[in-house]
């Protein structure tokens, strides 16, 4: 999957190995990576276009939506899966050197937004049951509440919104 490089994956039925990366335990390099680039809530993060991107931007957007927004682990852990979806998408399928990563936050819905200077739109494929890769519209559809593409005059955001339950 998109963006899981670097994170042990679980071997056969071991709980233990499927508890080691949860998005609801802060660690040292989600709260460095926000020091390191900023924070998507306040301003646009540009991150380089490659595929250890996706850990970065994971980061980001743990801390965000659990330190700063203060939502559930599941929201988290949705969150943090469609944008690995969406990084992975824009390292992979638009040739740039960069690209950018907003979050927003309005009463009842968060949005992540990921910018980048090419205008080829995405396209949600079929997913069968044993495709390998194109899942990740795929996810972004199914676990978002909403989604969709906005043109740029130099390229295009490709964002997710979430419902959330306000306080």
């Amino acid at each position: 999957m998109a963006g899981l490089e670097g994170i042990e994956q679980p071997r056969g039925h071991s709980r233990a190995a499927a508890a080691r990366w949860s998005p609801a335990v802060e660690d040292e390099q989600a709260l460095k990576a926000f020091d390191l680039f900023g924070n998507p809530e306040q301003a646009e993060v540009l991150l380089p276009s490659r595929p250890e991107s996706a850990a970065t931007a994971r980061r980001l957007a743990q801390v965000v939506v659990l330190r700063t927004w203060r939502l559930s682990p599941k929201l988290t852990e949705d969150t943090v899966l469609l944008v690995s979806e969406l990084v992975g998408n824009a390292v992979r399928h638009t040739g740039a050197r960069t690209f950018g990563l907003r979050m927003r936050r309005r009463p009842g819905w968060t949005r992540v937004e990921i910018r980048d200077p090419s205008r080829g739109l995405p396209c949600l494929m079929p997913v069968q049951e044993l495709d390998v890769s194109g899942r990740g519209l795929y996810l972004v559809d199914k676990l978002s509440d909403r989604w969709g593409v906005d043109l740029l005059p130099r390229g295009k955001t490709t964002w997710f919104e979430m419902r959330v339950a306000d306080r």
